[in-house]
């Protein structure tokens, strides 16, 4: 085998490892840091869309509370990103600034 092929099969191998596997671990490490960090009272979305407000967690289920008094259970691994309230309240601000006034 020439040393040129062997250099592409390397360069190929790294190239594989940096764009593929290295960021899928790094969002791995970030989701499960997320999901440690969990606490009642914080507002997150679940990876199927549903809105709600954590009341309980556990290691292995998450007690969501979607509306006043109605309660789902969730695995942590549904949860899909965290809800900021501040960014909620600018993009809600953002909406009705866009909003054109009606024609009479």
């Amino acid at each position: 085998m020439d040393p040129l092929s062997l250099l592409m099969i390397v360069g190929a191998g790294a190239a594989f490892y940096f764009l593929i596997i290295r960021p899928g671990k790094q969002r791995q490490a970030k989701q499960a840091q997320m999901i440690l960090a969990l606490q009642p009272g914080t507002e997150i979305m679940t990876s199927a869309g549903i809105f709600g407000t954590i009341a309980v967690v556990t290691e292995e289920q998450i007690s969501l509370e979607v509306s006043p008094g109605v309660f789902i259970r969730i695995l942590p691994a549904a949860v899909s990103r965290v809800i900021d309230p501040v960014v909620e309240e600018s993009a809600a601000n953002a909406v009705q600034d866009d909003a054109e006034p009606p024609v009479d």
